[in-house]
């Protein structure tokens, strides 16, 4: 809700909907009854608006309740739960428009039947506890949805990034230097800029920016490398011509006060990308590199190095062009995480485009399957070393098979951690059409699944854990299979 009168409104609307249901009226009844129009009656319904003193009056009548009881906020025992909802930080910040959501109308469901409606969500409140998804990861989770709804592209910012190229005479290529866009945060923004040892201040050595609004004061770490401090420029630029007043101050992300923070800041890391990778040579670029014949993991690199000599970047950007530009719909990212002197792989970001891919995060603290390419990038990673491989990683349980690309790093600001990224490209018909060396030799086909615990692969010589949940399963359907010969056998005894 966005503010206490629309709460007020929705809540009448309710109310008033249950009174006429109570008495088995339609909109038409109470419309003859009380000399209101039924689209008027319609619309206080749906929250839309607050009758007047004397409306009131004639609706309590000829509902037969007490005015006080009608103009009330308090709900009734049936309704009581929905109170929680329609107050939720769900309906306060999240902005269901984003997917094509009307608030009234979702409103006017829930209200048809509450107490369904009202299990369902707290069922998923307490799937959440369960799995320790939190009020961070359910609003990341909208995010991404909202990403992958709308394949991740979004042209309004791109002719954005576009214009302001062309304005400021630009030259976009990789060696585009800081010190350009620092200048035109500076005078065109009023920015005041400069290094910071964010040691000084204590457990700060991760953070890479701090802007302080009141003094329009970007604080950079002093550690910085040369691309990671341009993406923060272009991402501050991005804020300023998007015209983005909530967002977070700090990056990386610490804390945050509402989803509009984070969808915000989404909106400028897009902008930063679209401005420092340029869409069309990064098309004409990989389209040229897909139609080679050979896998060869220097090509990749040589094409990432044309742009950036951020691997990540690159890898994220694709995403935003792949299935707009080039026609290739269903694929996923993923960006893995290994800590120094930890054995234990975790997923950091992730993408699906066009629909939920096989490999995704869970929350089980479950083993991701050691065959993943990105994963034994990682385990062979040695020190202030790129290493770029791919393969096709099939899934036997569930028939798919993905061209996988993926770039593993050393990750400067996380304690000697490590970096993974990685591409997968859903392998049918149309997309092997469009990938020249998928038939390469150099190019391996492995037996892969998504967690140790989940995967069919008898005899796996990486195996984290025993199949558990495989097992499960198993033992159920064998439990069903002996049920339906029990079932059988007494009927055939007893015909």
């Amino acid at each position: 809700m966005n503010s206490e009168s629309d709460y007020i409104k929705t809540v009448f609307g309710l109310k008033l909907k249950q009174l006429r249901q109570k008495k088995n009226w339609s909109l038409q009844d109470l419309a003859v009854k009380t000399g209101l129009s039924k689209s008027y009656l319609n619309e206080i319904e749906n929250g839309k608006k607050y009758p007047k003193h004397d409306k009131i009056i004639l609706l309590s009548e000829s509902l037969n309740c007490a005015f006080d009881e009608l103009v009330s906020t308090k709900l009734d025992k049936s309704l009581a739960p929905f109170n929680e909802i329609l107050q939720s930080d769900f309906f306060k910040e999240v902005p269901l428009d984003l997917f094509g959501i009307n608030k009234n109308n979702l409103i006017s469901i829930i209200s048809d039947a509450p107490k369904k409606v009202t299990a369902f969500i707290n069922a998923l409140i307490e799937i959440s506890q369960n799995y320790n998804l939190g009020k961070e990861r359910f609003y990341f989770a909208v995010l991404r949805s909202f990403q992958e709804l709308y394949d991740n592209y979004f042209p309004e910012i791109e002719e954005k990034a576009k214009e302001f190229i062309r304005q400021n005479g630009l030259d976009i290529s990789k060696d585009l230097r800081a010190s350009v866009l620092e200048n035109i945060l500076t005078e065109k923004f009023n920015y005041s800029i400069r290094s910071e040892d964010f040691v000084q201040f204590g457990a700060l050595d991760n953070l890479r920016s701090l802007f302080i609004p009141e003094q329009k004061l970007l604080l950079l770490n002093e550690k910085l490398e040369k691309d990671q401090r341009t993406f923060i420029l272009a991402k501050e630029i991005g804020f300023n011509v998007l015209e983005l007043k909530v967002r977070p101050n700090t990056y990386s992300w610490l804390d945050f006060g509402s989803f509009e923070e984070i969808l915000n800041n989404f909106y400028a890391s897009y902008f930063a990308g679209a401005l420092l990778i340029s869409k069309e040579k990064t098309v004409e670029k990989t389209t040229e590199f897909l139609l080679q014949h050979t896998w060869e993991p220097k090509s990749f690199e040589e094409l990432i190095e044309n742009f950036t000599d951020s691997p990540e970047t690159f890898y994220y950007r694709l995403t935003n062009l792949l299935s707009s530009e080039l026609g290739i719909k269903d694929l996923f990212y993923l960006c893995l995480v290994k800590k120094k002197d930890s054995d234990k792989i975790q997923i950091l970001k992730e993408l699906h485009l066009n629909h939920q891919q096989a490999p995704h995060a869970n929350a089980t603290n479950e083993h991701y399957c050691r065959r993943w390419i990105a994963v034994k990038n990682l385990h062979h990673l040695k020190e202030n070393e790129t290493l770029t491989d791919a393969q096709i990683s099939h899934y036997k349980d569930q028939g798919v098979s993905y061209l996988v690309i993926s770039t593993s790093q050393r990750n400067p600001f996380s304690d000697g951690s490590n970096r993974s990224y990685c591409l997968g490209i859903l392998l049918s018909t149309q997309t092997i059409k469009k990938i020249g060396f998928v038939k390469s030799p150099t190019l391996k086909t492995i037996n892969v699944g998504v967690t140790c615990e989940s995967c069919s692969i008898p005899d796996c010589e990486v195996r984290q854990a025993p199949p558990v949940r495989l097992e499960k399963e198993y033992f159920n359907l064998s439990m069903k299979n002996a049920i339906e010969k029990i079932r059988k056998q007494m009927i055939m005894d007893n015909e």
